[in-house]
Parts: structure tokens; C-alpha cells; sequence
């Protein structure tokens, strides 16, 4: 018996008809994992909280925004795991939430900085929850949702670079990061000219490396305040 992609649903060697490759290029593994170079490389995000943690505490100890980034960033890699590996009935929510969580945090700390007051939490937490249903309901409409957060995630951190000029080169190196992993992720692409299925060189899992790393690279530039719900009220 095989899966709908041809792995044999016991976990063994051989194929019944011949493997296809997912959207991202990669071969379905003979094993539980539906893709295994983009599930092993989705811990580069576990191990940049794990660094966020480990660098903040060296620096200038931890404070609760570098444990909350920290914590959103190494979900990515967790729900990027499940994604890519067993891939159940759930996959798209844990996969998309955190990271749409990650992109509304640093959304939100660069308008805070804009607009020079501190962070208030429900400015990324309302939209990550309010994706909930979109991503349950409408998976390629989440997609969509994800990528009108990370465009305003990063216009607003460019905007607040272009005036912040303690964080110019740190948000330079983390935009230069995501946008050359962007870039070979999509060219990576099944159907696009760096695809080879049969390839251990994937270009998904260079954009979960190059992207943990731009996430490491921008955490310093975090402001460290976010208003409690009284000062948020004015009270």
C-alpha cells in the first residue's frame, strides 16, 4: 500500500510507482518524513532561539521581548518539523501561525519604534489569533495573509532603519539574508530552474538556514518595552 504520493505507508524502501516531487522540489522520503532535508533543516530555527537567548544573555541579559521573539521563532521550526515530516491534518496552522506570529512581532516593535512609544502586545498578537480561522478555512487565503505581514514587516523595519541608524546595518544584513534565501527558495521551486529532486542540495532548506540567520541578525534591534493593557488604556 502507498500514499497518494507513492511512499510506502509502512516506512519501507521500495516505491510502487514512481516518487513525485512535493512543491518545493524535494523527493518524498521512504520514511515517516514526507520531506527530510526540509525537516531536518527546519531545527536551524530552534537553534537561532536557541542563539537569540544565548546572545541576549551575554549582552545585556534577557528581557521578556527577546524570550517572547525567542519562543515565536523557535515555533517556526517546530511547526516547520511537523510540516515537512509526518505532515498531518493540522499541519498548515502549526506551521503558519508562529510564523505569522514572528512577522507580526517585528511588524509591530518597528511601527512602536516609528511612532516612539512602546510595543503593545495585541498589536501582533490580534492578527496571528485572527488568522486562526483563515488559515483553518482557507489555507492559500492564510497564505496570502502571511505575505501582507511580512511586506508590512519589512517596510516598517526599512522605514525605521532609514532613521535608526544604530540598526542600519543590522536590518541590512537580516533584509540582504531573507531576500538572497527568497530568492533561491523560489528558483528552487518544482518547475524552476535550480529544481533537482534527486539533489541533498535543496534550495527550501538554504531559505529555512538563510532565514533562521536574518532572525538572529535582527533580534538586537528589538526594542525592549511593550506597555502594559492600563498604559495601553491610558489609565
Amino acid at each position: 500500500m502507498t500514499s497518494q504520493l507513492g511512499r510506502p505507508l509502512w516506512g519501507g524502501t521500495s516505491w510502487a510507482t514512481p516518487p513525485t516531487p512535493g512543491p518545493h522540489c524535494e523527493l518524498p522520503g521512504s520514511g515517516p518524513l514526507l520531506e527530510p532535508i526540509a525537516a531536518y533543516t527546519s531545527a536551524a530555527f530552534v537553534l537561532a532561539a536557541l542563539a537569540i537567548v544565548a546572545l541576549a544573555a551575554r549582552a545585556r541579559g534577557l528581557d521578556r521581548t527577546r524570550v517572547v521573539f525567542a519562543v515565536l521563532v523557535a515555533g517556526i521550526g517546530v511547526g516547520s518539523f511537523i510540516q515537512h515530516g509526518p505532515n498531518p491534518a493540522y499541519a498548515d496552522l502549526l506551521h503558519d501561525l508562529p510564523l505569522l506570529g514572528t512577522l507580526a512581532f517585528v511588524a509591530a516593535d518597528s511601527l512602536a519604534a516609528l511612532v516612539r512609544r512602546e510595543r503593545v502586545w495585541w498589536w501582533w498578537a490580534a492578527p496571528t489569533v485572527a488568522a486562526v480561522p483563515l488559515i483553518l478555512a482557507a489555507p492559500l487565503a492564510g497564505d496570502g495573509a502571511q505575505v501582507v505581514v511580512a511586506a508590512a514587516a519589512v517596510v516598517l523595519t526599512l522605514a525605521r532603519a532609514r532613521r535608526e541608524r544604530p540598526v542600519h546595518r543590522r536590518v541590512g544584513w537580516a533584509v540582504g539574508l531573507l531576500a538572497v534565501g527568497s530568492i533561491i527558495g523560489t528558483l528552487s521551486r518544482g518547475g524552476w530552474p535550480l529544481c533537482d529532486p534527486e539533489s541533498l542540495w535543496q534550495g527550501h532548506a538554504v531559505w529555512h538556514v538563510l532565514a533562521a540567520a536574518a532572525l538572529v541578525v535582527l533580534a538586537p534591534t528589538l526594542t525592549s518595552g511593550e506597555a502594559s493593557t492600563d498604559e495601553d488604556d491610558g489609565r
